[in-house]
């Protein structure tokens, strides 16, 4: 009898839905056939008629009123997530679309969205966002992933190597059964089994001076993780021609970097604080010198916080300074960088 009481509910649930009865009057005459169920048994001797009729028993009718109090409270949560993200518009740009998110989304997202930081309007940010991710390996590998995970809208990635069976110590985006396989697409692959709401633009060549210019117009900002000065002053410069911000990485053995450098909004370039590429042999590169494994995913994952601190404005980044890590004595210094009059890419 149970069973009948619970279907009787549900149908004037499903009743009150048909004729569009108000929600608070639905949800009053199932609490009130609840209730009473809850009242008969804690009131009325073993065998009595209502008793009979609802069915069940105290402990089982609480039961049914816990789990239907969850399922209540988990609604409630989602339902103020959609209001927190799709009634802060007003934060983003007026000529920017104005995503809205699927229920899925808005609870993979959820503690973004209730971060003060970052918010519905934050998260909007983040998926209107469009990012370029130069080099898939070892920055690259945490970059991407990471940048993925955190709904970043339309995310390229551009690297012109395929995966190497030395390559899986440390480009964790990558395994095993992925070696001879173009990176970018291996990456792509990896990001969509991550999350499927974000779009991969897979790029697979070399950054040269003929396409830079194209493919940075379409993005707003630059993750750069190559390991070699000629593609970094390549990539900084298109950065500074199109005032786009530039995040930029490097490592080696157990040490690595990382700074923001945009002229356009007072910090300095990467040639004001490197002007020269340094004489053959002083900065070799991961191949030549070695690296231990995790430390492309120590500064992938700072470069990745970087670059939702730029979009969504929250906290200071690192304009104007740069962040060095040691791992192999734990220690990490923060510097002050400054532009230089004289750099022949922003001048100053």
């Amino acid at each position: 009898m149970m069973g009948f009481t619970l279907l009787f509910m549900v149908a004037i649930w499903l009743l009150g839905v048909f004729f569009k009865i108000d929600f608070g009057k639905r949800l009053t005459l199932v609490l009130l056939v609840y209730l009473a169920a809850l009242i008969a048994h804690a009131l009325l001797p073993e065998g009595a008629p209502p008793r009979l009729i609802v069915g069940g028993s105290l402990k089982s009718w609480l039961l049914v009123g816990n789990a239907a109090l969850l399922v209540i409270v988990y609604f409630w949560f989602v339902g103020n997530l959609r209001v927190k993200a799709n009634r802060k518009a007003d934060a983003m740009s007026d000529n920017a679309p104005k995503p809205t998110f699927s229920d899925t989304e808005l609870n993979r997202y959820a503690r973004h969205i209730i971060m003060h930081e970052i918010g519905g309007a934050g998260q909007k940010k983040l998926k209107n966002a469009r990012v370029l991710v130069i080099g898939a390996g070892g920055l690259g590998s945490p970059v991407l992933l990471y940048l993925a995970a955190a709904g970043i809208g339309t995310i390229g990635v551009i690297d012109d190597d395929a995966v190497d069976n030395s390559n899986l110590q440390r480009q964790v985006i990558h395994n095993d059964a992925d070696i001879g396989m173009p990176k970018v697409f291996s990456a792509e692959k990896a990001m969509k089994a991550q999350n499927p709401f974000v779009t991969v633009r897979p790029y697979e060549r070399r950054l040269d001076e003929e396409n830079a210019a194209a493919i940075f117009a379409e993005y707003d900002l630059v993750l750069d993780g190559t390991d070699n000065f000629n593609t970094r002053y390549l990539v900084n410069r298109t950065c500074v021609a199109q005032k786009i911000p530039l995040v930029a990485g490097a490592l080696t053995q157990w040490e690595g970097q990382i700074s923001i450098y945009d002229p356009a909004n007072g910090a300095p370039c990467y040639q004001c604080v490197f002007p020269e590429a340094p004489a053959t042999g002083l900065a070799p590169s991961c191949a030549e010198a070695g690296v231990i494994g995790p430390l492309p995913g120590v500064i992938g994952s700072m470069m990745a916080v970087e670059a939702i601190k730029v979009i969504t404005g929250a906290g200071a980044d690192l304009r104007g300074a740069m962040l060095i890590y040691d791992g192999l004595y734990g220690d990490m210094r923060r510097i002050t960088v400054k532009p230089r009059k004289d750099c022949p890419v922003c001048g100053g």
